[in-house]
């Protein structure tokens, strides 16, 4: 059964939330129905451990704007064992489940050793070959790690690089096909690099998302994020861009569906 999302839209293109946690924002009936308002026709809900893959699953199924990814964020790598990958492999069942994540390197943090971090990566890019879904990928300073494993792992796989910041590499991404997909800092004054990045990524490869709750976009800095905020950073890269904001929305719903294999709406 789906609940219904007041304020539906059934024309023009439609926003992309292509990373979200709606898990952390509590009302996630509440946040769905304010992103449909503003305009956004799909959220990406990704999990990062187990209990958060599963509620993007049984919220995936709740709303049809939702989708869901599931995976174990780098920062819980040490729990990524036998067990944890079967279950995942039985929440990749679901048709409501549309990638492999988020998964990757973390080596800011480093909450968990490199080579457990780097053993998990190559865990779940098997769990998105064995499935055939693409594979979103987190990475914070670890570029040419992270890059190496996906060259020597998951050639021909669908790769998603949320919250874009590989900045050097924007040609190489292309080159190879990957997503790369921009968040709210975009519209930050001292992001210089991120904002150079959404000019020159290939239209055919660049998505948006929030990462919400975080990387709140101006005006809303400072706020819990929330999907409907998707809004600000599209209008920010269409004027980076030179771009209406209907061309963009139009270009990244269809990179989205491209990505996920889903039917236009």
């Amino acid at each position: 059964m789906t609940a219904a999302v007041a304020g539906e839209r059934d024309q023009g293109p439609g926003l992309v939330d292509a990373h979200a946690h709606l898990d952390l924002l509590g009302d996630a009936l509440a946040a769905v129905t304010e992103a449909t308002a503003a305009g956004v026709d799909r959220i990406l809900t990704v999990g990062t451990d187990l209990a958060s893959s599963r509620l993007a699953v049984e919220l995936s199924l709740q709303f049809p704007q939702v989708l869901a990814c599931i995976g174990i964020h780098p920062h819980g790598a040490r729990s990524v064992d036998e067990s944890a990958i079967t279950e995942l492999d039985r929440l990749a069942a679901s048709p409501m489940v549309v990638a492999i994540g988020e998964t990757g390197l973390d080596f800011y943090r480093e909450l968990a050793p490199p080579r457990q971090q780097a053993d998990a990566f190559r865990r779940h890019i098997e769990l998105a070959r064995k499935n055939c879904l693409p594979l979103v990928v987190h990475t914070r300073q670890a570029a040419s790690q992270t890059l190496e494993i996906l060259a020597s792992e998951a050639a021909g796989l669908t790769v998603v690089l949320h919250c874009f910041s590989l900045y050097e590499h924007v040609q190489e991404c292309a080159n190879r096909g990957y997503y790369m997909s921009v968040a709210g800092n975009v519209t930050y004054k001292n992001a210089g690099q991120l904002r150079l990045s959404a000019r020159e990524i290939p239209l055919p490869f660049i998505l948006t998302e929030t990462d919400c709750p975080y990387l709140t976009p101006v005006p809303h800095r400072g706020k819990t994020n929330r999907p409907e905020f998707v809004r600000f950073t599209a209008a920010e890269i269409a004027r980076l861009r030179g771009l209406s904001c209907e061309d963009l929305a139009a270009q990244i719903l269809a990179n989205f569906n491209s990505a996920f294999k889903c039917l236009p709406r």
